[in-house]
């Protein structure tokens, strides 16, 4: 089981060229993708996007990368000839008119604008791209690894939840049978407080008892819930993507719980449906970070 938030993070130098890469991870209901890197590096976009899906199923995903060429093939410096040739002209001209001698020097020629033009070498692309995969590779390892030990400890605290929520329905079906005796003798008391000393109709008073215990009768219910928490455990010990999973298997627990609730009108009962709500509540917030 993996959490869906992790942060991975690889950097290269490699024959000149470096290159960071970071992934930041958090949930999200599918996989979602963002990407912020230099323009040099969108021929790659589609391939990174396939080896980022190959290993996560959910979850938003922001890359960010950085790149620096040192080579001394980088760049490249070449003269505009047409302007240097129109600003001597320009020169000459400025020096007649003003009567001033017209010399000048090499760097005087140089400083001017756009004269000299600096160029971003082509990249070499199947460099380029074995140097990008290899960070992207070496950021993912971390991320995952990351979302693992995250992973783990959401796993470690379902199963502390998954065990009180098993103690709470233990309680709740330990406390039922005695709810349905109360009630009986509460009934009892009542009837004969009504007749004033005359005969009490026991069948009577059995059917009504009867009533009460199927209208509030919560064994499939408490079953229903073991067998709930019975798959939570065995999908929470998977090694894969079981969010979704987990998030339906809550609304069923849920689901369970409140029908019991509906049922009873038992107090401790339903104090321990509240207490059942709030660990199942908890238990909602973990698994929606789990991929």
């Amino acid at each position: 089981m993996y959490s869906m938030t992790g942060y991975g993070r690889a950097a290269l130098d490699k024959e000149g060229r470096q290159i960071t890469i970071e992934l930041k991870a958090v949930n999200h209901r599918f996989l979602d993708l963002s990407f912020r890197m230099p323009r040099s590096f969108n021929f790659l976009e589609d391939e990174m996007r396939r080896r980022i899906g190959d290993k996560l199923a959910r979850g938003h995903v922001d890359l960010f990368a950085t790149y620096r060429n040192l080579r001394s093939d980088a760049k490249s410096v070449t003269v505009d000839e047409a302007l240097l040739a129109a600003y001597g002209q320009a020169l000459d001209r400025v020096a007649e008119l003003a009567g001033v001698d017209g010399k000048r020097g090499l760097m005087d020629l140089a400083r001017m604008n756009d004269v000299l033009v600096v160029s971003e070498a082509e990249e070499d692309q199947e460099a380029l791209k074995a140097l990008a995969m290899e960070a992207l590779d070496g950021a993912l390892e971390n991320m995952l690894a990351m979302r693992e030990r995250e992973g783990q400890a959401l796993r470690r605290d379902l199963a502390v939840r998954l065990d009180h929520l098993e103690a709470l329905n233990a309680r709740i079906e330990a406390r039922y049978p005695d709810t349905v005796r109360e009630y009986q003798q509460k009934l009892k008391v009542r009837v004969e407080e009504l007749l004033s000393g005359a005969q009490l109709d026991e069948q009577r008073l059995a059917q009504e008892v009867a009533l009460m215990a199927d209208r509030s009768a919560i064994a499939e219910e408490t079953v229903r819930l073991k067998s709930h928490i019975a798959q939570m455990r065995e999908t929470i010990a998977l090694n894969q993507p079981v969010g979704r999973k987990l998030d339906f298997i809550v609304q069923e627990l849920n689901r369970e719980v409140n029908t019991i609730s509906s049922k009873s009108q038992d107090i401790p009962i339903t104090q321990m449906v509240v207490e059942a709500k709030a660990e199942i509540e908890k238990m909602r917030e973990q698994v929606q970070n789990v991929e």
